[in-house]
């Protein structure tokens, strides 16, 4: 279940491409780089449990970035990593379970990533964006269906320009080696993926 979570992470940062090539012309100049905003950044998950709920996770921990070249335009070097340890469903013995090598393995496999190769505009604000998805060591392809919310200056702080997006997918956790339970249906096999993120400009 915990696949899902994986490739929003990574995923988060493609979206960006999709979301700066729906930028203004103005607001577009030379290569830039943009940053994950760990402050506003959510990788969830939904699994179903035995059929009667579906449970809530997600990874507190990820980090990433890309980097958009308006003249084009295109976006490159887009990388992500998300903490497996950091997975969290409010549950401790479930969340322990989570690490084990019944599923994300975390001692052997720290690392969830993700490796954008390619995006497509579909609307004015909407695109799918594809890459290499590395979950316990395992590379799959994913395809994000992303939204551009909003391109600004954030009002507070430092008052940095900021790009907001949203993104959902659905994996199979099978699909990574994590077939724990899959069989009888007590945890399914299906993950929704729930992405929200703000990345910052670098200057």
């Amino acid at each position: 279940m915990s696949r899902l979570p994986s490739v929003m992470a990574r995923a988060a940062l493609l979206f960006a491409m999709v979301a700066v090539i729906a930028m203004p012309q103005s607001a577009r100049s030379e290569p830039a780089r943009y940053v994950l905003d760990q402050e506003h950044l959510s990788v969830g998950f939904l699994v179903h449990h035995i059929g009667f709920a579906k449970t809530l996770g997600l990874f507190r921990k990820a980090e990433g970035s890309f980097t958009f070249d308006a003249a084009i335009p295109a976006v490159s070097n887009i990388s992500v990593a998300i903490d497996a340890a950091s997975v969290f469903t409010n549950h401790k013995a479930r969340d322990k379970h989570l690490r084990s090598k019944d599923f994300l393995s975390v001692a052997a496999y720290p690392k969830i990533t993700f490796t954008g190769t390619s995006a497509r505009p579909t609307g004015s604000k909407t695109g799918t964006v594809s890459g290499d998805l590395s979950i316990r060591d395992v590379t799959r392809p994913a395809i994000l269906e992303v939204t551009w919310n909003k391109t600004g200056v954030y009002p507070f702080g430092a008052k940095h320009t900021a790009i907001g997006i949203s993104a959902r997918t659905v994996l199979k956790r099978t699909d990574f080696g994590m077939s724990y339970a899959a069989a009888n249906g007590w945890v399914g096999d299906e993950i929704e993926v729930i992405i929200e993120f703000e990345a910052k400009l670098q200057k």
